[in-house]
């Protein structure tokens, strides 16, 4: 038999919970940028009883990434793909964003949709910030980022706008863009059979998530909380309930979507309850 393989790229709190969710019975890979992060959770899941490999990969760096699904491949049908990995406002500048947020994504769709085993599936972790930045945004610069070839997608004029210089406005223009670049990968991840969709939390109870509280953004943030219908903070668990239906049988006619799990927030705003300039 043909070992089943599981990848989660990113070993944060979400990445976490969900290679918990996901990894039982099967051999999961485990990859992120922060080596001793990486180790620290290879060996809590091999302690749980999981199976696991762990590999470094700097998602900016296509090189890097082909290495992983090159690797992923040997070991078994990739049969599951998750990418969880990102950088937050407060912890990056703007360019940084884009080449991890923006472009990493686009590379670990292009890497994957050419190893992932037919029926396979995967799911990329967006974010609400893309959901209430959606047809703010020029149409042209959507339609790039949805379909401009990889290697230019940082070579966009649109760069030049000192707008894309502010952290949190590069932060939802690269998250909106992770849900129009799975939009268009559905069509090559369909042609082999397998399907690929997106997940945009809202404020989730999670390291980075804490740390976006903390942050001179904390209060609005706190105040998209208490406006949307749940009244809470997410946790991992919820976002990893929504992956574990993107990727199972359930959801087998659902590809190219993004499915929002932010407590209701945008719905809040949509609805004029909760303004957002």
């Amino acid at each position: 038999m043909t070992d089943e393989v599981v990848v989660v790229i990113g070993v944060g709190g979400m990445g976490q919970a969900i290679a918990r969710r996901q990894g039982s019975g099967r051999k999961l890979v485990l990859a992120d940028f922060d080596q001793a992060g990486l180790n620290r959770t290879v060996e809590t899941l091999r302690g749980e009883g999981h199976q696991v490999d762990g590999h470094a990969v700097d998602v900016s760096a296509a090189r890097s990434v082909a290495d992983l699904a090159e690797s992923a491949a040997a070991a078994g049908a990739v049969v599951q793909v998750i990418h969880t990995a990102g950088l937050s406002p407060t912890q990056a500048t703007a360019d940084r964003i884009l080449q991890v947020d923006l472009l990493g994504v686009a590379h670990v769709l292009d890497a994957f949709g050419a190893v992932v085993a037919p029926g396979g599936a995967g799911v990329v972790i967006a974010s609400m910030a893309g959901s209430l930045t959606a047809e703010r945004f020029p149409a042209e610069l959507e339609g790039a980022l949805a379909l401009m070839p990889t290697d230019q997608l940082l070579d966009l004029p649109f760069w030049t706008d000192q707008a894309f210089a502010h952290p949190g406005i590069a932060y939802g223009l690269a998250k909106r863009a992770n849900q129009l670049r799975v939009q268009a990968a559905s069509l090559t991840w369909g042609a082999r059979g397998a399907r690929i969709n997106s997940v945009s939390p809202g404020v989730v109870s999670t390291p980075m998530g804490q740390e976006e509280l903390d942050s001179g953004s904390g209060a609005q943030m706190r105040g998209m909380v208490e406006a949307s219908g749940t009244k809470r903070l997410g946790t991992p668990g919820d976002i990893a309930n929504a992956v574990a239906f993107l990727l199972g049988p359930e959801s087998s006619f659902v590809t190219g979507t993004d499915l929002l799990v932010d407590g209701g927030v945008v719905a809040a705003v949509r609805s004029g309850a909760l303004p957002i300039g």
